[in-house]
């Protein structure tokens, strides 16, 4: 989840542009209204967040101010949103909530809840590992720049050059806090340095007219009828000196910090071994679940939540005449049958694309009978960029533009045709697009009358939750018939549940990475490849992997919970339409919300 703040239509165009920075002026003291307050916090944000803009609204009302710019990723600006955050969260709690009607209490309680967790964590501000394999900065800058910044015009091709002409500034900026951590002693796990030294050496290794950034472009103005060839080719060409001169220079100085710190990294510990993280991690664990509960008994869930999917797996893989070998084992050996993979050559990738749409499109005409509420922005299917798929997770989801100029996209990974599990796609559609991320995300972002932030704040235990519940949703509303279909459902579920136990146990109870892999695989049937990026992935971003299964069993509760009290009179819709319409919400924030709907639907004596 990688969106902070979005907003809706006009009402953004009009806060950021007309009335945001008189609303920014008045900042320093507490506004008269809190709705104002509330409008206050999302715009000074965006006025600190360049590609944020880029990716709600490009150039709105034609504005190009923001295309042209990166955000500063300075030490000194990092402790400058710190203070900010702080500051709001006591303007907040200046304001009486006793006296908001519901509504703007409910507002009250998101806000809080995130401003609250950011100022907690601020101890730990940087120990985060701003380079690394999965979704490091000296991936996510050129990948920003090739999705979301838009090449509609001449004047969106100079605002590329642009930024491509910031990347030494913002590189210099990110290695100033690699030397600040590496002075705390901050020190990545060792697969990180290697890999990511990989990775930036494989970018700045071809000629720049064979860069990923230099390509991307030339394939967009490909696409631009407004140029003429001579247009075309001095732009490529001065992309061509900016990546010789400004960016392949910017990575070899990253290049050069990582060497020297390779001779001093010689293990792949979790957070445990950082300055104070024990304390780090239980807030990272607070962060990403809003729960209150303890790393232990997060582990513990996840040996009982594993225990019981494996025994669900061994019946259905028994009746298919399956019986021989461990859960995973059996699962492994399932998942190299021909019958189940595709046979990688000319026009498959596009194949497999393809296949995943019709899943979503099959899905996305038929929930009628469970949903009354319904985004209007589509969704599409592309395969994850070549230069980030081998360390990148199996897929993920890229919310569209506030103004629809760019749908939702679903990006698979494609990296090995042959390890596509056919019986596993049904299930990775369902998360990613329909009825999962897309549509809890388009649906959020299309709300109306609520302030801005509720549109577009991110709760990860709410979101990934919300996406694994979809997965199951799927199966009980009967589009996963076929038992394998259900298999790669109980599979994921799984997935899901190992992730608590080997989250927590390597930061927490200090597994090895080795050890981690080892019971991933063992568990779930995963090929090599795919297990190891998602353990890596849980060891650069402590905490995140909790949320999808302690978010969708807080949902599955509430939905029985709901099912018991009201009995006859439940509704399926008005239950999804009671979780998805308030946005995103703390697992604390949402039982209150599904508890008032339970009070005022509860019959009158």
């Amino acid at each position: 989840m990688k969106i902070f703040f979005k907003a809706v239509g006009g009402l953004f165009l009009v806060v950021l542009l007309g009335a945001g920075l008189w609303i920014a002026n008045v900042g320093f003291y507490k506004p008269y209204s809190i709705d104002l307050f509330y409008n206050r916090v999302f715009v000074r944000f965006l006025l600190d967040s360049p590609e944020l803009v880029t990716s709600l609204a490009p150039h709105p009302l034609g504005i190009r101010y923001f295309d042209r710019r990166l955000s500063d990723a300075s030490v000194a600006q990092q402790q400058k949103q710190a203070a900010f955050v702080k500051s709001e969260l006591d303007t907040l709690h200046a304001y009486d909530r006793a006296k908001l009607d519901a509504g703007r209490q409910l507002s009250y309680d998101i806000l809080e809840d995130f401003l609250a967790t950011t100022v907690a964590g601020e101890p730990w501000l940087f120990h985060s590992y701003p380079l690394n394999p999965t979704a490091g900065e000296q991936s996510e800058l050129p990948s920003f720049l090739l999705g979301q910044h838009p090449i509609d015009s001449a004047a969106d091709v100079e605002s590329f050059l642009a930024r491509l002409n910031q990347f030494g500034t913002r590189f210099d900026q990110i290695l100033e806090g690699l030397n600040l951590r590496e002075a705390r002693g901050i020190r990545p796990p060792k697969f990180v340095v290697d890999k990511t030294l990989k990775q930036m050496r494989e970018f700045i290794a071809k000629k720049p007219e064979e860069n990923v950034l230099y390509v991307g472009l030339s394939e967009k103005l490909a696409k631009l009828d407004a140029l003429d060839d001579a247009a075309r080719k001095a732009f490529l060409e001065r992309t061509a000196v900016s990546l010789n001169n400004v960016v392949y220079p910017a990575y070899g100085r990253l290049i050069e910090n990582f060497e020297a710190l390779a001779a001093k990294v010689t293990e792949n510990n979790g957070v445990w071994s950082l300055p104070d993280g024990a304390a780090y991690y239980a807030w990272c664990v607070r962060q990403q679940t809003t729960s209150t509960l303890s790393p232990d008994a997060i582990h513990d869930i996840g040996l009982a939540e594993v225990a019981r999917i494996e025994a669900e797996m061994n019946t259905l893989l028994v009746a298919q005449g399956y019986a021989e070998g461990s859960v995973g084992a059996r699962v492994a050996a399932l998942g190299k049958e021909a019958r189940f993979r595709y046979v990688d050559g000319p026009g498959v990738r596009e194949q497999v694309l393809a296949d995943y749409q019709k899943i979503i499109d099959e899905i996305d005409a038929g929930l009628g009978p469970y949903f009354d509420v319904r985004p209007k922005l589509g969704v599409e299917v592309k395969a994850i960029p070549a230069f980030k798929e081998a360390s990148a997770p199996g897929a993920y989801y890229e919310p569209g533009a506030l103004d629809g100029s760019r749908p939702g996209v679903f990006f698979a990974n494609l990296r090995k045709i042959d390890e596509i599990s056919r019986y596993g796609m049904r299930t990775l559609a369902y998360h990613e697009a329909i009825p999962g991320h897309h549509f809890q995300i388009a649906i959020a972002q299309e709300l109306k009358d609520v302030p801005v932030f509720r549109n577009v704040l991110p709760f990860n235990a709410y979101a990934e939750g919300w996406a694994l519940y979809a997965e199951r949703l799927a199966w009980e509303l009967g589009y996963e018939k076929d038992p394998f279909d259900n298999l790669g459902r109980l599979q994921a579920e799984m997935f899901r549940a190992v992730r608590l136990v080997v989250d927590t146990g390597m930061h927490q109870k200090r597994w090895s990475r080795e050890q981690a892999l080892a019971y991933l695989i063992d568990k779930t049937g995963m090929a090599e490849v795919e297990a190891t990026a998602e353990i890596e992935r849980y060891l650069v971003w402590p905490g995140q992997a909790l949320g999808y299964k302690l978010g969708m069993l807080k949902i599955l509760e509430l939905r029985e919970r709901a099912k018991s009290q009201l009995g006859d009179q439940f509704d399926l819709k008005e239950f999804h339409r009671v979780v998805l319409t308030p946005g995103s919400l703390p697992l604390p924030v949402l039982e209150a919300v599904v508890d008032r709907w339970l009070v005022a639907k509860a019959p009158r004596s």
